[in-house]
């Protein structure tokens, strides 16, 4: 993608809610003050424990919050997408204090569900429970059901429900004979977000 100007990055900014309470001159400031950066599919922006310099704020694509399990495999723990926040906080603006405190507060609800939901939810509760997650907060509802509006590959989807890729394909499929879920030029459609919700709560057929 081509790089934004000083004014394409200050409306970036202000399209963000965490910036929403920042005067229009301090997003000035910070719009001329910032930097773009691109990253290829599995480089890591930090590792765990270094120190977070930076805000970041996801332009395009999505990051993944990672964290590597007792046996050595990563778990994703969050799955942003453009215009979602990480990284450090910044102490000037109280007001992106305030939106960044609801941020984490939200994430961390979703880790420790997602840190439970591994320790003791069948593979394919746990696997409906993160597509419903995933549809909640960035599906697109349509007259089939929900489409997620990005590729979510098999690989991913597992390491979001700490299980096998080959489980998931064998899940996944057997939902879409099912009528479950359907495949949408490449994007997955939950077209039955409520038979989903009930593999996720662990109730009968």
């Amino acid at each position: 993608m081509p790089a934004m100007t000083a004014n394409e990055l200050a409306a970036f900014l202000t399209a963000s809610p965490v910036f929403a309470g920042v005067p229009a001159r301090e997003v000035a400031a910070l719009a001329a003050v910032a930097r773009e950066e691109s990253y290829r599919t599995r480089d890591w922006v930090f590792m765990e424990g270094e120190p977070a310099d930076w805000f970041c704020l996801v332009r395009a694509g999505r990051v993944k919050i990672l964290r590597a399990s007792r046996g050595g495999k990563e778990v994703v723990l969050e799955l942003l997408g453009p215009g979602e926040p990480f990284g450090g906080l910044t102490e000037r603006h109280p007001s992106v204090i305030r939106e960044m405190a609801l941020m984490i507060g939200r994430r961390l609800r979703a880790a420790h569900e997602s840190v439970r939901s591994l320790a003791g939810d069948p593979v394919e509760a746990r696997l409906a429970a993160a597509l419903l997650r995933l549809a909640e907060r960035d599906g697109t509802r349509g007259p089939r059901g929900i489409t997620l509006p990005y590729h979510l590959t098999r690989q991913s989807l597992a390491d979001m429900t700490g299980t096998t890729v080959e489980t998931t394909i064998r899940i996944v499929s057997r939902w879409q004979k099912d009528r479950l879920v359907a495949d949408d030029n490449g994007r997955l459609l939950l077209a039955d977000a409520d038979g989903l919700r009930a593999i996720a709560e662990g109730e009968p057929d």
